[in-house]
């Protein structure tokens, strides 16, 4: 019999929906008491206790102590890029199963749904408003299998230092959002618009999480970007 990858273990610590639900808490990096775990999960303290201690156990979460307090966070980026791709994996095996039904309804911890990283690029509502403006400012164009830089488009980015002509391919495409039903940027224009948020210092990275945190700056120079030009 051919060797496959020992991932049983982990897949079924995952697919108990209590110790889903606590995981998916911590997704933004925060750190959290198992009482606040336990409220959360709708659990007994001590089922959550028992619970939090296969997690820890398994290494996916770990253990820091603050002010006399035990308090549980996602062990490493690894975890919360695993449980992203789960999320993003749900909707759309969702969406081939049952095309015209509605996709399920994903709710994600608010620092998460706002900002995040997504496959190396920007996700949440941050990255589907740039989207959004960006369509209407006519920096890029959808058409029905693809999405095009507009010559408009890559002059605006080539002003921020994105030098579209440079980029690998693909340059752009649609990655669709589970936290918000809607496309953001992918592809390696995404994936620049990223480095130069960072680079820029406009966002940090929280954590072990997915979760960007914006600072003031940020907020203000990732806001005027594709803005409707003033006559």
């Amino acid at each position: 019999m051919e060797e496959a990858p020992c991932i049983s273990q982990i897949a079924s610590l995952l697919a108990e929906p209590k110790r889903t639900a606590m995981l998916w808490s911590l997704m933004d990096g925060s750190a959290k008491s198992s009482e606040e775990l336990a409220t959360l999960a709708g659990l007994s303290p001590a089922s959550a206790n028992a619970h939090l201690a296969r997690l820890t156990g398994s290494g996916l979460l770990r253990i820091e102590g603050r002010r006399g307090k035990r308090l549980f966070r996602v062990a490493a980026t690894d975890v919360s890029v695993a449980i992203d791709a789960l999320a993003c994996t749900t909707l759309a095996s969702a969406a081939r199963s049952a095309p015209h039904a509605s996709p399920p309804v994903l709710v994600a911890p608010p620092l998460l749904r706002h900002a995040r990283l997504c496959q190396g690029h920007l996700g949440g509502e941050l990255a589907a408003g740039l989207y959004e403006r960006m369509l209407a400012a006519g920096w890029i164009e959808r058409h029905e299998q693809r999405i095009e830089v507009t010559v408009r488009g890559g002059q605006h980015l080539a002003g921020l230092g994105i030098y579209t002509q440079a980029l690998a391919s693909p340059l752009v495409c649609d990655c669709f959002d589970w936290s918000q039903r809607q496309p953001h940027l992918g592809g390696a224009l995404g994936a620049g618009l990223l480095q130069l948020f960072l680079q820029s210092n406009w966002i940090s990275l929280v954590n072990e999480s997915r979760a960007v945190q914006l600072n003031d700056s940020g907020r203000a120079e990732i806001a005027r970007l594709a803005m409707p030009e003033q006559p």
